[in-house]
């Protein structure tokens, strides 16, 4: 019985989705629930997962093909894979299937002379890694070389060195005049469309300061084992940030606010977006109430969204809304920067790489552990008064971490 495989609905507004890639092959076996097709909207990406278990048949949509929600994309022809002697799901030939006395209609074919047929997730695994299918196993159903043959295959053996004098994989030779047209996917252009929107519509200003870390670095030097036996997580930097910033946008609430038209949306909530770094793209998962949120809850949290975002498993629900965003620069080394921000939120924080510089101290010239930090904000609604006395806040609640925990 054939099963069809449609596109879900992916979230509100959303009506149209692309073929990211296939994660399976036509005629590979898949089980039920296992991830079958990436698809990308212009908000996120996420796998779909197989309605039942079968045979993977009728790809009716190619990688870069759009899809409506609703559509048949694929049909899995329900059914339990039987074993081969290796344990992996093999097809059953018309010899097989035949009684006892009977004769085929054809002689089959030779399994040692019969061509390998490769499955095209195998077929782009091999071309990344410099492989060849002939010196893969293929274990599946009918003789056919699957993605999974080749990711085994490069975990068992070393991969080559090249050679000095050959240019890299993933650079190009010098002196070569080739181009690549690539086109975009719907993700990077619902973040070039936003940021666009953001530098168009909004009259941006940013402004700068910078936090000494030396009491932050010592509270998780001196919790550090207690915090991760505890909650089995470390205490990063992130959640002082979030508790500090929520503590900032209680006291200036125009902030956490949203401009509609002629009027002004004042939140009196606080969900704050956290840029992390996806499988395809910078998404901003949103940490709902934060000022409920306790440090360990910040941490859990934050660690949960990076590990999804790489595989992109973050639900549409977890990247909308937000009243106000935090980017975290520095973890990639930058040292300063003026972030862009996210509408129809007026402000953004940006933190950026921790440096010892020398600084005065009660006259004296110590070393201590740095960090610029920026606020670009919409100056339609916020001032540079409150700008840099929103940002001033942040710096004295993580400088002097008691003020969160006391609220003052």
């Amino acid at each position: 019985m054939a099963v069809e495989l449609k596109v879900p609905s992916v979230g509100e507004s959303i009506y149209e989705v692309t073929i990211g890639e296939w994660l399976k092959g036509e005629g590979d076996y898949v089980a039920k629930d296992e991830a079958l097709v990436a698809l990308e909207t212009d908000k996120a990406s996420l796998e779909l997962p197989a309605p039942a278990a079968g045979q993977l048949m009728s790809l009716k949509k190619k990688v870069g093909e759009s899809a409506e929600v609703g559509e048949v994309i694929a049909l899995i022809e329900e059914g339990e894979a039987p074993a081969s002697g290796n344990g992996q799901p093999a097809a059953q030939t018309k010899d097989e299937t035949q009684g006892e006395g009977s004769s085929p209609s054809k002689p089959a074919d030779d399994p040692a002379t019969a061509p390998t047929k490769i499955m095209p997730a195998a077929q782009r695994a091999l071309a990344e890694r410099g492989l060849d299918a002939s010196q893969v196993e293929a274990t599946g159903p009918g003789g056919r070389l699957l993605k999974e043959d080749v990711l085994r295959h490069a975990q068992q053996s070393p991969a080559p060195q090249p050679a000095p004098t050959q240019p890299t994989a993933t650079r190009p030779a010098s002196g070569t005049r080739e181009e690549r047209v690539v086109p975009m996917t719907p993700l990077r252009k619902r973040i070039a469309e936003r940021l666009v929107q953001s530098q168009q519509q909004s009259a941006t200003l940013t402004t700068f300061n910078e936090i000494d870390l030396t009491n932050v670095i010592a509270l998780r030097k001196e919790y550090k084992q207690t915090f991760i036996d505890r909650y089995g997580v470390k205490l990063g930097f992130m959640s002082f940030f979030v508790k500090a910033t929520v503590e900032a946008l209680k006291d200036f609430p125009q902030v956490n606010a949203e401009i509609r038209g002629e009027t002004i949306v004042y939140k009196d909530y606080f969900d704050i977006g956290v840029a992390v770094g996806g499988g395809r793209g910078l998404v901003v998962p949103v940490l709902r109430n934060a000022e409920t949120m306790s440090f360990a809850e910040v941490e859990l949290a934050i660690a949960d969204f990076a590990t999804r975002a790489k595989a992109n498993k973050l639900s549409l629900d977890e990247l909308q809304g937000g009243t106000f965003t935090i980017s975290n620069g520095g973890v990639y080394g930058s040292l300063l920067s003026t972030p862009i921000i996210n509408p129809p939120q007026v402000a953004i924080l940006g933190m950026h790489n921790i440096q010892e510089r020398p600084v005065a101290i009660d006259g004296q010239i110590e070393i201590r552990p740095m960090m610029y930090v920026a606020m670009s904000y919409d100056h339609r609604i916020i001032d540079g008064r409150e700008s840099v006395t929103f940002l001033r806040k942040i710096k004295d609640c993580v400088e002097n971490p008691t003020r969160i925990l006391l609220e003052v």
